[in-house]
């Protein structure tokens, strides 16, 4: 039998951002913009509206903020809408047939056509009286309603001035405000996590604080290591992150360049975590107390740096865990304990855990704790180890634990695995990703790859961070390239993408491979001190510094990873990229020589009203690098970069 209540005629579809049809949040910040966006049709032939209304614990809230949404055609609606403060968060659509547009529309058609419209004023002088009789009507809005109806109704007012006074901006959003959504049809709500700003903008550098003040047989202090954090703030980086800092075993400690015997001096990997004198609440020895680990982070706060730490959720055969809880580990036929294999990979210095245990709770509750008492001594940002080797519940399940406690919290992804697992892992929480970056290195890879992660649903839960290098990670690129190609790949990491990171070493150029077709590095750090002459003439400090600060003058561009788009240029050498906030009131234009060996030259061809910039007359090109100003008009500008001298265009378009 048919409801005597009418049924919604708008039906609102394939709603972004949405992940897993809403049984997972998609991703927000505090302050930055986030499009949502819906496929939304009716019947007939009215003109429709539609809003998004937002905010925590939304619900079927009436009152909850709302931002209108627009046809931005082919019947897709999108709008924009900017959190204020991290935490759960709700958003739902709705959208209705719009009866006073579609009377305004006719109206003038009718006119137009040289019809009498006497009537039809009437008409809509009845739809602005029954705004009027909206409940809880503001005073304002009723007299605002009142003058507008007689304004319509007036009989000594001609046409044209009739359809002026309902047509003007503030009469359309007098009647949107005032309309009866009761019939409207609403999608959601929806969740959403909002995290605060550097979620989504952030620059890391990572640094072993053992190596500093180190002579290369002696461990570097975390007092020492102080000394080292202005120079890092000063390149403009805000996130400071360090390898594990706890006890580090002995048992099967790795030597130099991962030899199986570790000599005398060898500190071993920070990976293999724990030792007589503690484990993953513990501070290496070497490095200092408790105490001096506070100072530190107090002293990165003072120089505008967060302190980033890891979090490995393994264990050295000498972690007190191995003694207090053996039934955390997998045993083998003989009663040993299996180390950690990635065959054909062995890591005889660390024993996974086995979340299989029977005592899954305690352990669960224990990895939390380590997390809160690193947060109760000043962290906020966890870089999580290998979390693709760890149960997914257990992460569907910690990650909102710990935000319910401390929504401040960020964790980033180091999980280089299939892409699927790695956007799962997005899904359950994590913050932000590591990346493909590092191995994307020509024009169609880096094309793609950009597209993908900023163009397709990906950037509704996954945010991408792109590191130039890694402790494990020196790429055929960077070892072929010299200061050329560290150039190029620090401008593609720094500007294309959102957050960016640089493990110490890459601003002197450290390039050698610990063989041919490797990617580690000779001499590497993980096992062993390595103390740098960070005052050398050949260092990339100076230029790391000036990227860093155009990344922070432009931050509106580079945060909004939704608006990159890909411009053609013809040179396979040549990539094209723009950077721009959603009202287009800041747009940069980066142009990479892909090629570190030869200059390169070519025409671009610019999609200028992506650009927000006209078609019909000049616009300055200021190029944030040199500090060079272009006059350019059209999409066809001529470029030409050589790799020894500058190895990228970086241009901050604004039309004359």
């Amino acid at each position: 039998m048919p409801s005597a209540v009418p049924e919604p005629r708008a039906v609102v579809e394939r709603v972004r951002p949405v992940v897993d049809c809403g049984c997972l949040p998609a991703k927000a910040a505090v302050g930055l913009p986030l499009e949502v966006s819906a496929d939304i049709v009716a019947d007939g032939h009215d003109l429709l509206m539609a809003e998004v209304r937002h905010g925590p614990a939304l619900g079927r809230r009436s009152d909850a903020a709302g931002v209108p949404l627009a046809n931005v055609g082919n019947d897709r609606w999108a709008g924009w809408l900017t959190p204020v403060a991290p935490g759960p968060y709700e958003f739902a659509i709705t959208a209705m047939p719009d009866a006073y547009g579609t009377w305004l529309r006719d109206l003038r058609l009718r006119h137009q056509a040289g019809q009498d419209i006497t009537v039809e004023r009437e008409v809509g002088a009845l739809l602005v009286e029954e705004a009027r009789g909206r409940p809880r009507l503001p005073r304002a809005d009723a007299t605002a309603l009142r003058r507008l109806r007689d304004a319509v109704r007036d009989r000594r007012a001609g046409a044209d001035s009739v359809i002026a006074t309902a047509g003007a901006a503030d009469a359309l959003a007098l009647m949107r405000r005032n309309a009866d959504w009761s019939r409207a049809a609403v999608a959601g709500p929806f969740p959403l996590v909002v995290e605060r700003e550097r979620a989504t903008f952030s620059a890391w550098y990572e640094m072993f604080p053992r190596s500093e003040g180190s002579d290369g047989r002696r461990s570097g202090t975390l007092a020492r290591a102080q000394r080292r954090l202005p120079a890092i703030a000063a390149m403009g980086f805000d996130v400071v992150y360090l390898p594990p800092i706890h006890p580090i075993g002995v048992t099967g400690r790795k030597g130099r360049n991962n030899a199986l015997t570790a000599a005398q001096h060898d500190p071993g990997s920070p990976w293999a975590i724990g030792s007589a004198a503690g484990g993953h609440t513990a501070v290496h020895p070497d490095l200092g107390t408790l105490d001096d680990f506070d100072a530190f982070v107090d002293a990165a706060q003072r120089c505008g740096l967060e302190v980033a730490l890891d979090f490995a959720i393994q264990c050295s055969p000498d972690h007190p865990w191995v003694r207090e809880h053996p039934a955390w580990f997998a045993h083998r036929p003989d009663g040993s304990i299996r180390y950690a294999e990635n065959p054909p990979k062995r890591y005889q210095d660390i024993y996974p855990i086995d979340f299989a245990t029977s005592d899954r709770a305690a352990l669960d509750q224990a990895l939390l704790d380590v997390l809160l008492f690193w947060v109760d001594h000043g962290v906020r940002i966890f870089r999580v180890d290998n979390p693709h080797t760890k149960p997914l519940p257990f992460w569907a399940w910690i990650i909102p634990e710990l935000r319910r406690r401390h929504p401040e919290v960020l964790l980033l992804s180091e999980a280089f695995t299939r892409p699927k697992l790695m956007q799962r892992l997005a899904k359950l929480g994590f913050t932000q990703s590591y990346t493909y970056f590092t191995w994307r290195n020509t024009k169609t890879e880096l094309s793609e790859y950009l597209t993908e992660l900023s163009q397709t649903e990906l950037v509704d839960w996954l945010r991408p961070n792109f590191w130039v290098n890694t402790p494990d990670i020196l790429h055929e690129t960077l070892q072929r390239g010299g200061p050329a190609a560290f150039r190029m790949r620090a401008v593609l990491a720094a500007l294309t993408c959102p957050s960016w990171g640089m493990y110490s070493g890459y601003e002197l150029g450290e390039n050698v491979p610990l063989r041919a077709g490797s990617e580690e590095y000779l001499d590497s750090e993980k096992y062993q001190y390595r103390p740098r002459d960070w005052d050398s003439a050949a260092s990339l400090a100076a230029f790391i510094t000036r990227l860093n600060d155009i990344r922070r003058r432009h931050e509106a561009a580079i945060a909004q990873l939704r608006t990159l788009r890909l411009h053609s240029i013809a040179n396979e050498q040549l990539l094209c990229v723009s950077r721009m906030d959603h009202e287009h009131r800041d747009v940069l234009l980066v142009v990479v020589n892909l090629d570190p060996f030869s200059p390169q030259e070519a025409t671009t061809w610019l999609d200028l009203e992506a650009l927000g910039i006209p078609a019909d007359r000049p616009f300055d090109a200021h190029d944030e690098l040199t500090g060079a100003t272009y006059v350019w008009w059209g999409p066809c500008n001529y470029v030409r970069l050589d790799p020894a001298e500058q190895p990228a265009h970086v241009l901050h378009l604004c039309p004359r």
